[in-house]
């Protein structure tokens, strides 16, 4: 990316950020230092997109023009905000989970068993073996959900809320930029691999949207680099990876924090590199 234009915070560029979407350029906006910064991923639009950001900064009626054919800007001082609108999908995974959440009192519910892998109380799993035909004998039945059920289970009122915080931050964006069909495909792939992995290795005791998280940030960080388009710190995948490792190691349970779905995490992160590799984004054509 290439660093071009450094503008106050105060501006309003929603509108112009969506334009140049709409056109095809390939930029991002910062925010550095209280000013926001203007980055083109092709130097040869540096000259037409300053003088177009020139005319829409200095005369009121272009600056209208842009913002009235602007339908949904999402960026607010070169900030990723969005509201519902810009990504319903999303929304409504996290609604069915809090929802989930609510009816199964957490997991210590009974109703609880209909979203595992499997009804653990009618199979064995205590080899993998035994999981192996558990599955086998559910999905014969029918109950192909359980596949993608797990996701919606969650322990813990800070497990859901962080889960949801990361999935509408990421998400968002690979529905808005990328598309709904792009991230439910995303989405289901993340969530077959992960829950499918987490289930053979421990048992279906398990549930939450962190290894569809997972599988979003690992596309998100992968695509980001043949694509530059979405908004997020690069630590955060260093962070996400670090944790990812910690979770197995005794750490998390020594800290009171008990075993961590480390498969599912795995799982996901993997399912979203391959899926970037996969299914690339094509480049907007010049």
């Amino acid at each position: 990316m290439y660093r071009v234009k450094q503008l106050d915070a105060s501006l309003d560029l929603a509108g112009f950020s969506q334009w140049l979407r709409e056109q095809g350029v390939g930029y991002r906006i910062t925010e550095e230092g209280g000013f926001q910064v203007l980055w083109l991923e092709n130097p040869d639009h540096t000259d037409p997109v300053l003088e177009a950001l020139d005319r829409f900064l200095s005369e009121p009626e272009v600056q209208q023009a842009v913002n009235a054919t602007s339908q949904s800007p999402v960026f607010v001082a070169g900030r990723w905000q969005p509201s519902p609108r810009h990504a319903p999908l999303v929304l409504a995974m996290i609604v069915i989970a809090a929802t989930v959440a609510w009816v199964t009192d957490m997991g210590r519910s009974q109703l609880s068993t209909v979203l595992m892998m499997v009804d653990p109380q009618n199979f064995a799993w205590n080899t993998l073996s035994a999981r192996v035909e558990a599955l086998r004998e559910t999905l014969t039945a029918g109950q192909v959900w359980r596949l993608i059920s797990p996701d919606f289970l969650h322990f813990s009122w800070t497990h859901i809320i962080f889960n949801s915080v990361m999935l509408w931050f990421l998400g968002s964006q690979v529905e808005w930029f990328d598309g709904k069909a792009r991230l439910l495909v995303l989405v289901v792939f993340a969530s077959l691999v992960s829950n499918g992995l987490q289930y053979f290795v421990s048992g279906p005791l398990f549930g939450g949207l962190s290894g569809v998280v997972y599988g979003i940030l690992g596309y998100c960080w992968l695509s980001q680099r043949r694509l530059p388009r979405f908004q997020f710190p690069p630590a955060l995948v260093t962070f996400a990876v670090v944790w990812m490792v910690i979770g197995f190691t005794p750490l998390p349970e020594m800290l009171g924090l008990g075993r961590m779905a480390n498969e599912a995490h795995l799982g996901g992160f993997i399912a979203g590199l391959a899926l970037a590799v996969t299914m690339p984004v094509r480049r907007p054509a010049r």
